[in-house]
């Protein structure tokens, strides 16, 4: 699954999109990145774009779904925008400063900007935003994450506005720049009885319809002129409107893409991505997701896997090379660590900590007093066999990774683990996952930032209230400390989390996502968001 969060199942996966191996991200620079030099971006049309994956809520403020992500990055402006090469630019907010020890920061806004309902976008609208995120009555839990220990919020004039915090914290400005803490318009969110399907921005597009199993509308805002500091013009988006289409089946998209009714897709499955790449008039992005790689979280408060000895013989019984390559066909690279390669402070020594053993397994399940086995190859103790349930939301799970978790469940039996596969809804996913009836689940998270850890392994988070669905309390105090501390210190406290979650097998990493988009070529102007996602503000169509 995906997200922004989060992704294999459920709303924590931030994308559930088809992760490619670094092979195929020299194909980054593209055409779909930028027009050519002496070509002049057409206004008008429409784009058309296919999604393999839903969005079962439009609010990006209480889901970290990376569809609604993708999706309203064109309705709502954040804060602060973030370019390719990490650095921050201005969007709303033209100027800010941060004293030294990252307590308090201050904003000072762009004056004339409108929402989409043509109230103003000022100080006091943030503050309504951002209180309303933090009030526990919304359920933000993954925009809360990104907001971090806040003590208080003052607007002191209409265009100055000023976070304090309890202690320091380091990551707020890449939080801001995501969609997630995208500005929503409160005379909107004051009436809305539910804002599940509705969102009103400032962005330079306006939502028409959102319907879930469907998709999208968004029609140009012809007023819009302030957009981010890394866009590369001013004013109007160039489309006059975008159409997202949720199309679940592969050769629906990719038939679609090929007969110019869609102009861009999602997930491009691995094994057509040669044929897409072969088309003369298509072509293949990719961008490798930072953040916590797509893994399975064993939930540690709770049957076989409360003992240390059970999950790190689950964990070296699993074949992830051998799994990722079966579901991939190879063009997916696996996961080596919780963080993928391309998030700061990823810690090059992990890789060497664990892998694939089926006799360490063994073992470690003997020792643990699994050491009967019955006609099935299953192993016993006290009478129990050995049994796992591994609960997936269909809705955003893809193909893919159905075939993977089959691959790992004919794996693990090798070493006597009896895996059951539970597929539900999404509605089923978060009562299971709340009740706390599951043994593992799996998903992803986006995020240049490795304070995404917090998110994942911290206790504020354990369900309902996040996504510490491993439900781990003893890494709370070097996640709290991380967010304030040195750069080195940093370095050190995250190195050190991701040494635990290995060693002490709080998950199983499986591959590092990435964002594929398949393309026409006449399409032009993509730009590429830190959490891998395409910007299509400056986006246009060869005529």
């Amino acid at each position: 699954m995906k997200q922004e969060f989060l992704t294999v199942n459920g709303r924590k996966r931030n994308a559930v999109g088809i992760a490619l191996a670094l092979s195929f991200l020299t194909l980054i620079g593209t055409p779909a990145n930028a027009a050519s030099d002496t070509t002049k971006p057409v206004d008008g049309g429409v784009l058309n774009v296919g999604l393999a994956t839903d969005a079962a809520i439009i609010d990006p403020s209480i889901t970290g779904n990376s569809i609604t992500a993708l999706i309203t990055r064109n309705i709502v402006d954040s804060l602060v925008g973030q370019a390719e090469n990490n650095s921050f630019t201005p969007w709303l907010a033209e100027k800010w400063e941060i004293n030294t020890d990252n307590t308090v920061y201050t904003f000072h806004l762009r004056k004339g900007v409108t929402f989409s309902d043509g109230t103003p976008l000022d100080a006091a609208a943030v503050k309504y935003n951002f209180e309303r995120i933090l009030d526990p009555k919304t359920t933000s839990s993954y925009a809360k994450s990104l907001l971090g220990p806040i003590d208080k919020i003052e607007a002191p004039d209409s265009q100055t506005l000023v976070i304090h915090y309890r202690q320091s914290f380091a990551p707020l400005l890449q939080g801001l720049s995501l969609p997630y803490l995208g500005i929503q318009s409160p005379t909107y969110l004051q009436k809305a009885q539910s804002t599940t399907n509705t969102v009103i921005g400032s962005g330079p597009y306006i939502l028409e319809n959102f319907t879930k199993g469907s998709g999208s509308k968004l029609s140009r805002r012809a007023d819009y002129n302030w957009g981010p500091g890394y866009a590369t013009h001013k004013g109007p988006a160039h489309f006059a409107q975008i159409v997202f289409k949720y199309l679940p089946e592969a050769s629906v998209r990719l038939g679609a893409l090929a007969s110019g009714q869609l102009q861009a897709i999602d997930a491009v499955p691995p094994a057509n991505y040669r044929s897409v790449q072969g088309n003369g008039k298509l072509q293949v992005v990719t961008r490798e997701n930072p953040g916590v790689n797509s893994s399975y979280f064993l939930n540690t408060s709770k049957g076989p896997f409360q003992d240390v000895k059970v999950r790190q013989a689950f964990q070296t019984a699993v074949n992830g090379p051998a799994a990722v390559k079966a579901a991939y066909f190879g063009t997916l690279k696996p996961a080596d660590n919780i963080l993928g390669p391309s998030t700061l402070y990823y810690d090059h020594d992990i890789p060497k900590k664990w892998g694939f053993d089926l006799g360490k397994a063994n073992r470690l399940l003997d020792e643990a007093g699994w050491s009967q086995k019955d006609a099935d190859g299953i192993r016993k103790k006290d009478g129990a066999r050995l049994t796992l349930h591994y609960v997936y939301d269909t809705g955003s799970s893809s193909a893919q990774e159905v075939t993977l978790a089959q691959a790992v469940q004919y794996q693990v039996k090798q070493a006597g683990f009896d895996l059951q596969l539970d597929p539900v809804d999404a509605g089923g996913w978060t009562a299971r996952t709340n009740a706390n009836d599951y043994d593992l689940v799996s998903f992803f998270y986006v995020r240049a930032e490795p304070d995404i850890l917090r998110t994942v392994f911290h206790s504020t988070y354990l369900p309902p209230n996040g996504q510490n669905v491993s439900r781990v309390k003893s890494l709370d105090e070097k996640l709290s400390k991380a967010v304030g501390a040195t750069d080195a210190e940093r370095k050190q406290l995250y190195a050190d989390v991701q040494k635990e979650v290995i060693e002490q097998a709080y998950a199983v990493p499986l591959f590092v996502a990435a964002y594929q988009l398949g393309a026409s070529k006449a399409l032009h102007g993509i730009s590429w968001a830190t959490n891998a996602k395409p910007n299509f503000y400056d986006a246009w169509l060869d005529q």
